[in-house]
């Protein structure tokens, strides 16, 4: 009974929340804010609890250090939990929050919702290939509302990290290699997760991960080194984390990677120079998992203790899954190596996320059972699941157009490969709550596709092992068919966090059923399933066609099948470069000139002796069923000034036989800067839709923002100058126009 009564007092401090409360609105009693009142009344104990997230027992993202969590609940000595959802399940933790401690305050539930919670879409590399922003925030909406539906406040999503380096296998989390599209795709999942306001029982904090750099790690091993400038950073990686900010995300998570020899967890550069002082970022820091006791082990720190201090100091306000507040920081304090006001201001921040959520009104609002049958999996979700798989495919190469395969025909179609009829692979890494079981395979899509074509199906190989006793079942089949569909590629455990491959070829015997496939003379379709670019060069010569499909979540059979059979038109742009090699890793497209460029003629100029420069397939690729004609490039001005804006204009024209979606791109070149500019730069990609034989003008405005760079001082300008401006249909674009500022 006295808990509930302090709680109910705590509540009457804090105030009733009315629905047309923005996030970051505040009710004063006396010009204090409530937040403030409450931590008034809070031990240090209380206040270090808050700072503290534990995973549950529900699951863990590894190695799970704590089985007492319940009892620390209870004990105020926790302010969050990870890892526990289920509107029950959230319901019961939260019931000992704030009935069984002494001041009652609500716990936080988080998770890794990272491409759908139950409903799942395609991994966030392969919702970037759709290039639709709308449907990218659409996705991440229907996830806040299937997580919230769960008993879940907060996601460690999106990760914004750009990857230029296949071989890590987080590049299938973010965006791909580009900064640009990186920052659209970054504001549109903030959006999508927080809602319009944060307050409604739908919605969940994003956290915008990893600050920073994390996509660079050395040799693209997970967790490994990252060394590099600070133009580097502030020019490719930290954008997308600034648009996340501009698009009000309100927690943000450090990254496991050192910079300029500080672990990032410890880094005040990064999390108090830049995101509080610079950026003006207002919301909460969490670390990655167990990341502070990790500054052990990166060696600049003696022992747990210092690392927490460092933390803190850094601006860190909740330690994850290590227990380092948890443990030494009281003691500490008590030694005048942290101060209480360092403290109080993490543990606010905290309690911050908990106001702007409504919880304290009602902290089991999202906590609901019938909300959660209602809304969980719902039909609507698998529909647009189902869309967005299409939006995220990518044709790779259609030769002789063999594709789409004839639906009104009784020919005979052999569907060959270990990832043909694979439920769980569909999934992809970071799948949430995601069943294997409800998962649509190719199998399953061409059987329900409602053609009439004749389908057989077989395994041939495992993706890991050497097993090839399948191999004769696939050859005969091959043999006796008229078209062959190859599904190959990685398993789902493949990529993501700690899934880093030297070799990114396919894996086990696959390249050796497709040479046997091949020698049957029949039309071979490969189908590929993966989360990240694959080097496959005799995939690329010998294949008929070549449908890159990531790992396209519940609807991923769907999806195939309508692609296949011509039922959706495929439209998506490779979000990242694939390269012919490993050896030619990393490769992107908005590299710099070399002083020494490619001359076919010259030896000592810079290029490979064995393989060319250029890239297998290069960033923002992908055909269609249909064939677009683009116009010359007008602008209605040659030369601007900083007041002026410019407009860029093409004419596309749909010269082929269906209607179809074209991502038409725009980049710029600065010809001579005080510093080196790179070959090229994404600046604006807009999507248009084209009937066949219609055309549309598409017209890109350009302000004196698109032309700016940090010049040799680190200053932010725009230099007078010539810039080469493309419009093409992916980055190799050549046709331009040169405009020239004054």
């Amino acid at each position: 009974m006295k808990n509930k009564l302090i709680f109910l007092f705590v509540l009457s401090i804090i105030g009733c929340t009315t629905a047309q409360k923005t996030t970051k609105s505040a009710i004063t009693i006396k010009n204090i804010h409530p937040v403030d009142s409450l931590l008034a009344l809070m031990t240090t104990e209380e206040k270090i609890g808050q700072m503290t997230l534990f995973t549950s027992d529900w699951e863990s993202t590894g190695p799970t250090m704590r089985d007492t969590y319940k009892a620390d609940i209870r004990a105020g000595k926790v302010g969050a939990i990870f890892n526990a959802h289920t509107a029950a399940y959230t319901r019961s933790l939260q019931k000992m929050a704030v009935e069984e401690t002494r001041l009652g305050i609500p716990l936080l539930f988080g998770y890794d919702v990272i491409h759908g919670y139950r409903t799942i879409f395609p991994i966030s590399l392969g919702e970037a290939a759709s290039w639709d922003l709308a449907a990218i925030q659409q996705a991440a909406r229907i996830g806040a509302i299937e997580a919230s539906a769960a008993g879940l406040h907060w996601t460690f999503a999106p990760m914004v990290d750009i990857a230029r380096d296949p071989r890590w296998g987080r590049i299938s989390e973010g965006a791909g290699e580009d900064t640009y599209l990186g920052n659209a795709v970054a504001g549109a999942r903030v959006k999508g997760f927080q809602g319009a306001n944060l307050t409604d029982n739908n919605t969940i904090l994003a956290c915008a991960k990893h600050f920073a750099a994390y996509g660079a790690a050395q040799a693209g091993r997970d967790y490994n080194t990252v060394d590099i400038s600070d133009r580097t950073l502030r020019e490719i990686y930290l954008p997308p984390f600034k648009a996340a900010i501009d698009a009000g995300v309100r927690t943000f998570m450090t990254s496991f990677n050192e910079l300029n020899g500080i672990p990032a967890t410890g880094n005040k550069y990064l999390l108090k120079d830049i995101l509080r002082d610079e950026w003006k970022f207002d919301g909460m820091v969490v670390t990655d998992y167990t990341s502070i006791n990790e500054m052990v082990e990166h060696g600049n720190v003696a022992n747990e203790k210092e690392a927490g201090e460092l933390a803190l100091k850094s601006g860190v306000d909740m330690d994850m899954q290590g227990a380092v507040y948890y443990k030494y920081l009281k003691k500490s304090l008590a030694e005048g190596k942290v101060t209480i006001q360092e403290i109080n201001q993490a543990a606010r921040n905290v309690l911050m996320m908990k106001y702007e959520l409504g919880l304290f009104d009602d902290p089991y609002k999202y906590s609901n059972v019938t909300r959660e049958k209602e809304l969980v999996f719902a039909e609507a979700h698998r529909k647009f699941a189902r869309r967005l798989a299409q939006k995220s495919i990518v044709l790779l190469k259609n030769k002789k157009g063999i594709l789409p395969l004839p639906q009104k025909s009784k020919k005979k179609v052999a569907v060959i490969g270990p990832l043909a009829d694979s439920q769980k692979d569909m999934l992809g890494s970071w799948s949430a709550s995601g069943h294997a079981e409800d998962c649509v395979t190719l199998k399953k899509g061409l059987q329900e596709a409602g053609s009439d074509l004749i389908f057989s199906f077989a395994k041939g190989c495992n993706i890991y092992d050497g097993d090839q006793s399948g191999f004769a079942e696939a050859k005969k089949m091959a043999n006796d068919a008229d078209y062959i569909i190859l599904s190959l590629g990685e398993n789902r455990g493949m990529s993501g966090e700690a899934a880093s491959r030297s070799n990114i070829g396919l894996p086990g015997h696959q390249l050796e059923l497709a040479k046997m496939c091949k020698k049957t003379g029949k039309p071979m379709i490969v189908v590929l399933s993966n989360g990240r670019p694959l080097a496959i060069p005799w995939i690329a010569e010998n294949a008929d066609a070549i449908v890159e499909t990531w790992f396209l979540g519940t609807e991923a059979g769907h999806a195939m099948a309508d692609v296949l059979l011509g039922k959706y038109n495929p439209s998506g742009k490779l979000p990242v470069t694939f390269p012919r090699n490993v050896g030619q890793v990393p490769i992107f497209y908005n590299a710099k000139h070399t002083g020494r460029p490619f001359d076919a003629k010259n030896k000592y100029t810079s290029k490979y002796l064995d393989v060319p420069n250029t890239p297998l397939y290069p960033f923002g690729y992908g055909l269609s069923y249909t064939s677009f004609d683009y116009g010359k490039i007008t602008t209605d001005k040659r030369r601007f000034t900083q007041s002026d804006s410019i407009n860029i204009s093409v004419i596309i024209k749909n010269t082929g036989d269906y209607d179809g979606t074209e991502t038409v791109q725009l980049y710029i070149h600065d010809l001579v800067g005080s510093v080196t500019r790179p070959v090229k730069e994404l600046k604006g990609f807009q999507q248009v839709k084209i009937k066949k034989g219609a055309y549309k003008t598409v017209t890109f405005t350009l302000t004196k923002e698109d032309f700016m760079f940090y010049d040799k001082n680190m200053k932010w300008t725009i230099e007078p100058g010539k810039f080469d401006i493309y419009v093409g249909t992916n980055s190799s674009a050549k046709d331009k126009v040169t405009i020239t500022y004054f």
